[in-house]
């Protein structure tokens, strides 16, 4: 038998291995600005929670306390063994809580000078 007759083809051609190439870009290019997107829409629902339990928590020092509306608490009274939340609430999308007194909502840094996209996120409506 012929000896270039019976030649076995082994590997992949250069032309498969760019094909399966283009198709992997193409999927990340669908799928990273997605994931991007599901990460912030994430930081800003878990800001979102921090802002809902701090304002329960000073709801909470305003009733024990016997306090009013003009009233603001220091972080002491509300975060730590002795207060309401066991922990300070940190930001995920790198802001800083401010407190305020009872008459307003606490407030996110990122919530006022974010981007156009999640600002509004950081804030209770």
């Amino acid at each position: 038998m012929n000896r270039f007759l019976c030649r076995v083809r082994r590997g992949f051609t250069l032309v498969e291995i760019m094909i399966v190439v283009l198709i992997i870009g193409i999927l990340l290019a669908i799928a990273v600005p997605n994931f991007v997107k599901a990460r912030e829409t994430s930081r800003a629902k878990s800001c979102l929670s921090n802002l809902r339990s701090i304002c329960y928590a000073k709801e909470q020092w305003a009733v024990e306390m016997k306090k009013g509306t003009t009233d603001t608490p220091v972080d002491t009274a509300l975060y730590g063994s002795s207060g309401y939340l066991m922990q300070t609430p940190t930001c995920p999308g790198g802001g800083t809580y401010t407190i305020n007194d009872l008459a307003n909502f606490p407030t996110c840094s990122v919530g006022t000078n974010g981007t156009a996209q999640t600002a509004d996120d950081h804030q209770i409506p």
